[in-house]
């Protein structure tokens, strides 16, 4: 894993880049300090971008939320999500897993993420008795959104009747602006943990990795994907066959030694330590997405 201070020293290996969002793009509030003019410059060279989130979330209901943060439609080709390709494979059910579930689903997540489901031929109840499976999208602001414990009822409820439970984000925790928060990933392993039939979807499972490359339309060896998590954005890279360039000054700064607040860039060697023993080699590292 090589280190680089920013894009502009990669640019000339790769034709199309899949970006993540939260954690490298920006921080749920605003953009980080030099991405709008990384991604500007990637346009002028000529260069594809597609967005990859993990967002429990359809991309119509994403790109306004980048629109109002400043991170404009000129800027990227395309966007993907964990809750776009859910929505696709419920409404397909073409793999297998998905054929064999029935039509009545809990919901555990909040209204906010109704998307992943409208329109669909589902029938929504509240009762774990009731239901085919659990379509699980993350917390809810009103019940708090830094502990599984307000969840844990209803989780012990569906676990009761062993519904298989949809997660439509993996990633375990995000930040917000400087707020750690779960995420849907959270409670899947809770669940998992208890001998539940989880399936997956989003970074760093292949569904949404194809459907991202096909946005891209590129060979793959051509193709570089820089994300802030090693479990997710560069665990799916590998996964994936792709390129991977990990972003140090997102979800593990800290433990990397980094802060934005105080302008420290993240440790490097140390970087290189937590990529080797989690078993992926990275081609590169950047302390965030500049060029």
């Amino acid at each position: 894993m090589k280190w680089h201070d920013g894009l502009s020293t990669l640019n000339g290996d790769y034709d199309g880049y899949i970006l993540d969002l939260w954690g490298v793009v920006h921080n749920g509030v605003q953009p980080y300090p030099g991405v709008l003019e990384c991604l500007q410059r990637l346009r002028e060279a000529g260069r594809r971008v597609v967005l990859l989130s993990n967002a429990p979330r359809r991309t119509a209901t994403v790109e306004p939320n980048l629109r109002r943060m400043g991170i404009s439609a000129d800027l990227y080709d395309a966007i993907m999500t964990s809750g776009e390709c859910t929505h696709r494979m419920l409404a397909s059910r073409d793999d297998p897993w998905f054929a064999a579930l029935g039509r009545r689903m809990i919901h555990l997540g909040p209204e906010k993420d109704v998307d992943v489901y409208a329109g669909l031929d589902l029938d929504v109840v509240t009762d774990p008795a009731h239901a085919d499976f659990v379509l699980n999208t993350g917390p809810d602001a009103e019940l708090g959104e830094e502990d599984i414990a307000p969840y844990l009822p209803l989780l012990e409820r569906c676990a009761a009747q062993n519904l298989p439970m949809i997660c439509a984000n993996p990633d375990q925790q995000v930040i917000r602006g400087t707020q750690r928060l779960i995420c849907a990933g959270a409670m899947a392993s809770w669940y998992a943990e208890h001998d539940r039939d989880v399936r997956w979807i989003g970074k760093p499972y292949p569904e949404v990795y194809g459907l991202a490359l096909s946005l891209l339309d590129m060979p793959r060896d051509r193709v570089l994907a820089l994300g802030d998590a090693l479990a997710t954005d560069m665990r799916g890279a590998a996964t994936a066959g792709i390129d991977g360039c990990w972003v140090l000054g997102g979800i593990h700064q800290e433990m990397l030694d980094g802060s934005w607040e105080q302008g420290r860039n993240p440790d490097y060697d140390l970087a290189v330590a937590e990529a080797s023993a989690a078993g992926l080699a990275p081609v590169a590292c950047v302390p965030s997405l500049r060029w």
